[in-house]
C-alpha cells in the first residue's frame, strides 16, 4: 500500500541498544576525523588508548545509534528508490559518551503533501536505562511519487543564511570511498554503494549519505563553535538540498548570531545542506 496519511501519531516499539568504544571510533573515521592529521587534534575521537588522551564521541553520532532497536512506526509502503533524506535535527540533553546503553522510541510526528511527493517526519526520543533523557531527533523523509492526496503542505523553513560573508568557513575534502566507509555505521542502503541501484534512482553513480555530509558539518561546528568540546554541543538542524558525490569538497559556512549559529554547507557554489541552525549548551 502507499503512504498512509492517517498514520500520524503512530508509535513504534521501544527498544534497548548499546554502543561500544569501537562504534564511536568507526563513526569518527566515517565522517573524516583524523584524515588531515592522523596524530593531531582529533586523537580523542579516533583512538581509545593514546597516552594522556581520553576518548570522546562526536555528538552527531546519535543519528546512527539505535538502528533496529524496536520496530519503527508503520506509515505505509513505498519504492525505496524514491526515498531521500530530506532533513535532520538532533538535540543533546547530555554529553554523548563513547560507549553506553540506552532505550529509544519513535513516532510519526507528521506527514506533509508536497503534490508530487510526501514528507514523513519521524521523532525519536532516547533515554538511559533509568528513563533520563539523553537525546532526541527529528528526521524528514522525502518520498517521490507519494503526494497528491490534498493534505497539508507543511511549514516553510524560516532559517536563511545572512546577507553577509560567513564569519568562518571550514573545508573538508571527502574521500572517494567515503560512502563505503560510512555505510559500516549501519546504513547499508545500496544507493550509496551499488552503481545499478543508484542508476535506478537517477544518479550517475552512488551518492554520499546525507548523514555523512551531516557528520562532516557537525565536526566543523564542534571545532569552530564549541572549542572541540562535545559537552558544549546543544542542537543542530538542517535540510538536505543537493546530493554529494564521494570525493567532493565540503565548505561549511558559519555565521555567529545573537541567538545561536546559522550554517550552510556547499560543494562549490551548490548548497548541499541548507537552513542550518545550531545552539550551544
Amino acid at each position: 500500500m502507499p503512504i498512509n496519511p492517517d498514520s500520524v501519531g503512530a508509535e513504534g516499539e521501544e527498544g534497548e541498544f548499546s554502543w561500544t568504544s569501537k562504534d564511536s571510533l568507526l563513526y569518527s573515521l566515517g565522517v573524516g576525523a583524523g584524515v588531515s592529521d592522523p596524530t593531531g587534534a582529533e586523537l580523542d575521537f579516533t583512538t581509545e588508548n593514546s597516552i594522556d588522551v581520553t576518548q570522546k564521541a562526536l555528538p552527531t553520532m546519535v543519528v546512527v545509534l539505535g538502528q533496529g532497536a524496536g520496530k519503527g512506526p508503520d506509515f505505509g509502503d513505498f519504492d525505496l528508490t524514491a526515498l531521500v533524506h530530506g532533513g535532520q535535527s538532533i538535540t543533546l540533553h547530555e554529553t554523548l559518551p563513547p560507549e553506553g546503553t540506552a532505550r529509544s522510541k519513535s513516532r510519526v510526528a507528521n506527514i506533509f503533501d508536497k503534490g508530487k511527493a510526501a514528507i514523513v517526519v519521524l521523532e525519536g526520543t532516547v533515554t538511559d536505562t533509568s528513563g533520563n533523557p539523553l537525546w532526541s531527533t527529528k528526521t524528514s523523509l522525502f518520498i517521490r511519487g507519494e503526494g497528491g492526496w490534498g493534505g497539508d503542505r507543511g511549514p516553510a523553513s524560516t532559517a536563511a543564511a545572512p546577507d553577509r560573508a560567513a564569519d568562518e568557513v571550514v573545508s573538508y575534502t571527502t574521500r572517494t570511498d567515503q560512502a563505503l566507509l560510512y555505510r559500516l555505521n549501519g546504513d547499508r542502503n545500496p544507493l550509496h554503494s551499488d552503481p545499478q541501484f543508484a542508476a535506478l534512482a537517477g544518479f550517475p553513480k552512488p551518492i554520499l549519505h546525507g548523514l555523512c555530509t551531516w557528520g562532516f558539518t557537525g565536526r566543523a561546528l564542534l571545532h569552530a563553535v564549541c572549542d572541540s568540546d562535545p559537552s558544549k554541543f546543544g542542537s543542530m538542524e538542517g535540510r538536505f538540498s543537493t546530493p554529494v558525490m564521494p570525493g567532493e569538497q565540503l565548505d561549511i559556512h558559519i555565521w555567529n548570531e545573537d541567538d545561536g549559529v546559522i550554517f550552510q554547507t556547499k560543494v562549490g557554489d551548490n548548497v548541499v545542506l541548507d537552513a542550518g541552525q545550531m545552539t550551544v549548551r
